[in-house]
């Protein structure tokens, strides 16, 4: 990769560093350094080590790991989801490094990772419906918004949507 990242297949030893990344990038006021947070929207934590754990343990899903030099700086899940599908997650870059190009990198890697490991045909992914610039830079990927909405994975009151992104790969 340029720039000096590395991206590759999290193992279960990986947990411990990635974990505090994700909460970095989603929540509480460290997220605010980047462009991608939920901090205003969302409360606690976003994931923990036993999720997480599960989705390496899963052979229908990957957790890829970005590396800049021996520094863990975010990750990406990719789902099967069968019939050519996959689904595309828990994308994040720690905040103070965001809008650097390894969003997009990472993106790229879940892409080919889809193809060549799960055989799909096309991605989805799901934003929460407020996050437009979130929205907006998915669509520089080649995602559009295809109409369907499905509910906030947590009930919250008022509740929140999320838009479904898909893109053909």
């Amino acid at each position: 990769m340029s720039d000096g990242l590395t991206i590759r297949v999290a193992t279960l030893d990986d947990l411990p560093a990635i974990h505090p990344v994700i909460e970095r990038a989603y929540r509480g006021e460290t997220a605010r350094a980047g462009w991608t947070h939920e901090a205003d929207l969302i409360q606690g934590n976003r994931t923990d080590i036993a999720t997480l754990a599960a989705i390496v343990d899963d052979p229908t899903q990957r957790l890829l790991v970005a590396f800049l030099a021996d520094a863990t700086i975010g990750c990406v899940q990719v789902s099967d989801k069968g019939d050519g599908l996959a689904y595309l997650g828990l994308l994040c870059i720690d905040p103070t490094l965001q809008a650097g190009g390894y969003g997009k990198q990472l993106v790229d890697a879940a892409e080919t990772c889809a193809r060549e490991g799960f055989g799909a045909r096309r991605m989805e992914m799901t934003v929460i419906d407020v996050r437009r610039k979130l929205i907006a830079f998915y669509e520089r990927r080649g995602y559009t918004v295809s109409g369907e909405k499905r509910d906030f994975p947590i009930p919250l009151d008022p509740p929140f949507f999320m838009d479904v992104l898909v893109k053909d790969l």
